[in-house]
């Protein structure tokens, strides 16, 4: 056989065996999550709330020392601009 026809039909049998394997996968989640549903138990990717982490403003992980007012412009923070 011809090593590129050889090396096409290997391609398309694995492109062939990860699509099979990924609607494997995918029935799984579909069962597991159906079954937790039916016994009532929370699923663990549902959460109450999300609580976004503070993240820094430097590459050294430090944290702004400044208020968000500081940044403001003088008349929207309640201050008269020097003349």
């Amino acid at each position: 056989m011809h090593p590129e026809i050889a090396r096409e039909l290997i391609t398309q049998r694995g492109r062939e065996l990860r699509e099979r394997a990924r609607q494997a996968m995918v029935a799984r989640t579909v069962s597991r999550t159906r079954r937790a549903t039916r016994r009532g138990a929370s699923l663990p990717h549902e959460a109450d709330e999300f609580i976004c982490p503070d993240v820094p403003d430097y590459v050294d992980g430090s944290f702004r020392a400044v208020s968000p007012a500081d940044n403001l412009p003088p008349q929207a923070a309640g201050r008269v601009p020097a003349a």
